[in-house]
């Protein structure tokens, strides 16, 4: 009874040490649920209700159950955080043979090394010398299945548990006092302290469960590349006579050709070609050569959807720059001073801003159809590379001719037009002032009774005087438009001189290839064509006298020519040249520029390129080549 109350003393004065005060049941419960203990109070008594409580557990043991291992602070999962200034809170343990009193929260807890891999070991020291291995097993069994328990004759044993997280459980008796039965001697008390233990069990079995999951890893990753590889094709049948026979009915399909194809190679490759078969072979290469013929076709089709294709759009284009073209002419129209006077000034302010935003659009989309007419000739100028040497020189003469009297034609054409569009304006305008003449004569005639002769005689004569300064007026655009008609006709009978020298110029060079050229020279001069070179030349002497640059606008003009067809060593069209000055003078046209360009040869030289239809003037810089030779 002694030994009781002095157990009882000392568990009193234990108790008084605790941190935490009794009173507060609040934080008491929450400690100790936390730390997975039923909460209970000093007397025994449930603080909260058991549906709150960790689920499996003893309340006779004060520990946890055999619990999910995946669960937060068990194996190799970590624990969640507790808070460092919260202390741990342990209660006493009651079992048949023993008694476990937790150590004073005041004091650190105790210890612990490192935990090995894979630990299910656990060192026990500070055990009473009387303690059994029956004893040590009622109070270490509750923590899990023991499969092996090793006590030594020094006060501490090894147990080895079934389960990585039964021993958490039982690192949780570290620092717990024992005490066997009621006795109070020292051989029947300690201080018991569980660490971790390192076997060579636990780590063979850690090892071994490691490379099961790395296996298991490899067999996953293995299944999965094999369901992302490619399915393998399928296998080619070995060769016989009917397996050739049906090869070669599979290659008159278009549609097993490709896999008929496959086969036939690999059979070849095999080495299935002898004596024998040779002529199986052969009749099946004929049959794969046969569809040449159809792929040539396939493509040749393909080739004419995209011609069709590109000249549709093309044709949009052009449609598209001709609406610009009119768009700008309305703009054009409007901006006349008898149309103009009439707007208002936010009005004029609009249609000039209109203006120019529809000369910037058709500008860029005329440099546009001017890049797909550039890649049309690069093209043609790669086909004509290809062809034979002497069917161009065949049709060089022949096309030269016609596309320089093609060229003439269309502007005579243009200028014909040019000079019908300005009689309509002169007729336009002789019909508006008889418009507005009338009205003036009804208005006289009103006022005939009350006006007298005098002044009707001045008001016929002040309209006589302005119809006749009209008629003067048109008369002299009449006459300025016909000068430009003989200019244009002027040009015409040159740029003919020039077809005939070029055309002297071709059979001069066939001849001179061939023995006996006195001879022909004198024929050709009896047939007349000498005579025509001499005229030409003639002709050309005169252009070179006319030629000379007559103010400082067509000098500036003459130097971004130059500047222009010296970065553009293979010369230019026209069109091209004038897209780019209109950039900087919008009111310069092509005609302007041609003629600068044809009133000195000795800077500028044209040549003709392509064949046919797609044969084109360009002009090219030959200033430097005319100084060298001078």
């Amino acid at each position: 009874m002694a030994s009781a109350a002095d157990g009882v003393g000392s568990l009193g004065a234990e108790q008084n040490h605790l941190s935490v005060p009794v009173t507060d049941h609040g934080a008491w419960a929450t400690a100790m649920n936390n730390l997975g203990i039923m909460p209970v109070g000093i007397s025994g008594q449930q603080l909260v209700s058991e549906s709150l409580c960790i689920q499996r557990f003893d309340p006779g043991l004060g520990l946890i159950a055999p619990i999910n291992p995946m669960m937060a602070g068990i194996s190799l999962v970590p624990p969640p955080p507790v808070p460092p200034d919260m202390p741990v809170i342990k209660e006493i343990i009651h079992c048949k043979s023993c008694t476990l009193f937790p150590q004073n929260p005041n004091l650190p807890p105790p210890s612990t090394r490192e935990r090995p891999p894979g630990c299910k070991t656990v060192f026990v020291g500070g055990l009473p010398e009387n303690a059994t291995e029956e004893i040590i097993r009622e109070v270490f069994d509750q923590c899990g299945e023991i499969t092996a328990i090793r006590k030594s004759k020094k006060n501490f044993c090894h147990i080895r548990f079934s389960e990585e997280f039964m021993v958490d459980k039982a690192i949780y008796l570290s620092g717990y006092r024992m005490r066997i039965g009621s006795s109070t001697d020292k051989k029947d008390s300690g201080r018991i302290h569980v660490d971790f233990a390192q076997a060579r069990d636990d780590l063979y079995e850690w090892e071994c469960k490691q490379r099961l999951l790395a296996r298991e890893e490899r067999h996953r990753r293995k299944i999965h590349e094999d369901r992302l590889r490619p399915p393998s094709p399928p296998p080619i049948v070995h060769y016989s006579e009917h397996e050739a026979a049906l090869l070669a009915e599979r290659l008159k399909d278009d549609h097993k050709f490709s896999e008929a194809t496959a086969v036939l190679f690999t059979w070849i490759d095999r080495g299935e070609v002898n004596r024998r078969t040779a002529n199986h072979f052969y009749s099946m290469i004929q049959s794969a050569n046969s569809h040449v013929r159809r792929l040539m076709g396939e493509k040749a089709q393909h080739e004419e959807e995209m011609e069709r294709a590109k000249e549709t759009f093309k044709n949009a284009l052009m449609a598209i720059l001709t609406q610009f073209e009119q768009i700008t002419t309305v703009f054009t129209a409007a901006t006349r001073q008898k149309a103009w006077d009439h707007f208002s000034k936010a009005q004029r302010k609009n249609i000039d801003i209109w203006r120019k935003q529809c000369e910037e659009l058709r500008n860029a989309h005329s440099e546009e159809i001017m890049g797909i007419r550039r890649e049309e000739e690069m093209e043609m100028s790669d086909d004509d590379s290809d062809e034979n040497p002497c069917k161009r020189m065949r049709t060089g003469e022949n096309g030269v001719y016609d596309q320089t009297q093609a060229s003439l034609k269309e502007e005579n054409d243009s200028l014909r037009w040019q000079l019908d569009a300005y009689r309509n304006e002169v007729e336009l305008l002789r019909k508006d002032q008889s418009k507005s003449s009338r009205p003036d004569d009804e208005h006289a005639q009103t006022h005939a009774h009350t006006q007298s002769p005098e002044a009707q005689i001045q008001l016929l004569q002040q309209s006589m005087h302005n119809m006749q300064q009209q008629l003067l007026s048109l008369q002299e655009k009449l006459t300025s438009k016909e000068a430009e008609l003989e200019q244009a006709k002027e040009e015409h009978r040159y740029l003919e001189g020039e077809v005939l020298t070029l055309r002297d110029k071709l059979l001069s060079s066939n001849v001179e290839a061939v023995e006996g050229t006195n001879g022909e020279l004198h024929e050709k001069g009896m047939n007349g064509c000498v005579p025509s070179l001499y005229h030409s030349r003639e002709r050309r002497s005169e252009v070179i006298m006319r030629g000379g640059v007559a103010s400082e606008k067509e000098a500036l003009l003459l130097g971004i020519i130059s500047t222009f067809l010296h970065v553009h060593p293979f010369g230019a069209n026209l069109e091209y040249l004038w897209s780019y000055i209109q950039r900087l003078d919008s009111k310069v046209s092509a005609g302007e520029l041609e003629r600068l360009m044809v009133r000195l040869p000795s800077m500028f030289r044209q040549e003709l390129s392509g064949v046919g239809a797609t044969l084109e003037k360009r002009w090219k810089f030959c200033g430097f080549d005319s100084l060298g030779s001078a």
